[in-house]
């Protein structure tokens, strides 16, 4: 049994809620989760140093999308670096021009995914953990973002693999029905112990209840067995403007 996790920190926020202030409250909320791996979306560099700090038992694989170094956002993968070896993982653009930082389609923003190999050091079953945060604008760029994530995916010759992330995009959307197509599907529809609490509420929860952020398994060698949404405060405030995902999954 492995636990798998999906976060948008949000990058900035105001007032009481900047990254600065949110920090203690999204480890928190980490630490109590518990992931074996866990995917972020909207990491800075600075984030990432922070989420280093604080988890000193996870690694991370991740490059900012701007540069291919520390510019822009991460869309990391984190692990524990006594249980998993990650050789073989890496990352890709969402573009036409997968191998260099770029901007692809009709998306407003430059778009990465990564991947990390993640083998068990005790018993040696490996999985693959995908993430990305897709574009929230490019209708053309969400879709063929999850094209590219599933043909990276059966390039692994069959091993299980998850993918975590904010997709920015709704359960009737074609980006979503594209990456459900195949193998994949949604981690919520499959566990038997499942929530249908909303996932994005930027920061107003009376008003705004979205299901942005997705776990997706591939239902031939992965079965969810729950997912849940941590819809809670952290000291009194919200710890982020989405709500954190997470799923326990067994390797068939």
């Amino acid at each position: 049994m492995y636990r798998v996790m999906s976060f948008n920190l949000l990058c900035a926020g105001r007032g009481a809620r900047t990254w600065r202030k949110r920090v203690r409250r999204v480890i928190s909320v980490i630490k109590e989760v518990n992931p074996d791996s866990f995917g972020v979306q909207e990491a800075h560099y600075d984030w990432i140093k922070k989420l280093s700090r604080y988890l000193p038992e996870y690694s991370y694989i991740g490059v900012g999308r701007d540069d291919g170094k520390k510019k822009g956002e991460f869309a990391a993968v984190f692990y524990k670096k006594n249980k998993f070896d990650a050789s073989g993982s890496g990352n890709f653009w969402i573009s036409e021009t997968p191998e260099k930082p770029s901007k692809g389609w009709d998306s407003a923003c430059t778009r990465i995914a990564t991947y990390a190999k993640l083998t068990d050091l005790e018993n040696g079953k490996a999985y693959i953990h995908f993430n990305t945060h897709l574009d929230h604008v490019g209708k053309i760029a969400q879709i063929n973002g999850a094209k590219m994530i599933q043909e990276k995916a059966a390039s692994f010759g069959g091993l299980p693999v998850v993918c975590t992330g904010d997709f920015n995009v709704f359960q009737d959307s074609e980006c979503y029905n594209t990456m459900v197509s195949g193998n994949m599907k949604d981690a919520r529809k499959l566990a038997p112990d499942s929530d249908d609490c909303y996932t994005f509420h930027g920061f107003k929860p009376d008003e705004i209840q979205e299901r942005i952020d997705f776990i997706f398994v591939d239902e031939a060698t992965v079965k969810p067995t729950s997912f849940k949404v941590v819809n809670k405060l952290v000291d009194g405030d919200f710890y982020s403007d989405h709500n954190a995902i997470y799923a326990d999954i067994e390797l068939k």
